[in-house]
């Protein structure tokens, strides 16, 4: 793991504000939830098992990812 992921998974979550996904399903409680964790990186956890651990993504990560959504490679 490179310097930049360590750090945000060194980051404290329990005070994070959790932003629901307008993409979510809210009648079958499909939700995704995303936290800003500053820099343009984000944790992104499943509101049904918030005992998981989030995932973290660095910005670069985060940006790839919503261009693969936007491009189609996804889905």
């Amino acid at each position: 793991m490179d310097a930049a992921k360590a750090e945000l998974y060194a980051m404290d979550l329990t005070d994070a504000d959790w932003v629901t996904s307008s993409y979510s399903n809210r009648w079958d409680k499909m939700c995704v939830e995303v936290s800003d964790l500053g820099g343009g990186a984000v944790a992104v956890r499943d509101s049904r098992h918030r005992e998981t651990p989030p995932l973290r993504f660095t910005a670069e990560e985060w940006a790839a990812f919503r261009l693969g959504m936007r491009d189609g490679e996804c889905g």
